[in-house]
């Protein structure tokens, strides 16, 4: 099976202090692929190299074998590469409808806007039901649910979640990790970035173990999770 998004050897920096070290993975259409590691591992990094946010020093990015490694975060948006950020990153004082509104910014997006709202407000009814409500107001989950509806509205092909479940009660993490595994089987590609490990690789087809900036372990998600490496340093056990 080609793969719809192919990183290899990506090198990033931040200043002289090296992020990420001949990073390569790639990811298929139609999977979820968890990329799993401790806070500082290179994670975020990794995900904001793809979306253009940073630039890599060495290293190509392909997205439907384009090579997109450099471009602008406007230009892959529009590619189709959506990213729900860490820390959800709502605009506060717009409403939750506007802040749907401006996630179909994409020109991909704009013929389609009312569709998209609308599956979105099927999907999330309480985003539906809070339309009108500031998004500084809502709950974190609710936030969280925002956050995802928005890079929805923009059509993306793919969808980078950079911890999705961080700060969340455990409740509200296993149904964004539900909602996940419904868009997934729904169509949508997906790289999972998590520091969860056993929620991710559960629902994920494959993973990556990212430490210190390098890929250490990669494989089908039962295989790590039943790796002692990855038990004994992630799963305390």
């Amino acid at each position: 099976m080609s793969a719809l998004l192919e990183v290899a050897g990506i090198d990033l920096f931040y200043g002289d202090a090296q992020a990420l070290a001949g990073v390569s993975l790639d990811i298929a259409a139609g999977e979820i692929v968890a990329m799993v590691g401790a806070n500082g591992a290179g994670k975020s990094s990794l995900i904001r190299t793809i979306h253009g946010i940073e630039r890599p020093a060495r290293g190509t990015i392909r997205f439907d074998g384009a090579d997109i490694a450099g471009w602008p975060s406007h230009r892959v948006c529009e590619l189709g590469i959506g990213h729900v950020a860490e820390g959800r990153q709502v605009f506060p004082n717009l409403s939750v409808l506007e802040n749907l509104e401006m996630g179909a910014a994409p020109r991909r997006a704009r013929a389609l806007e009312r569709q998209t709202l609308e599956r979105v407000f099927a999907l999330f009814p309480r985003l539906a039901e809070r339309r009108r409500q500031a998004a500084g107001t809502l709950s974190g989950g609710e936030q969280q649910m925002l956050a995802i509806g928005r890079c929805l509205m923009g059509q993306p092909r793919l969808i980078m979640f950079d911890e999705p479940s961080l700060g969340l009660a455990p409740a509200i993490v296993q149904e964004v990790f539900r909602i996940v595994r419904r868009l997934n089987e729904e169509g949508m590609t997906v790289l999972l970035v998590e520091q969860n490990v056993t929620a991710s690789l559960r629902i994920a087809h494959r993973g990556y173990v990212l430490e210190n900036g390098r890929i250490e372990l990669s494989g089908g998600s039962a295989e790590l999770l039943n790796d002692d490496r990855v038990r004994q340093a992630y799963l305390g056990l």
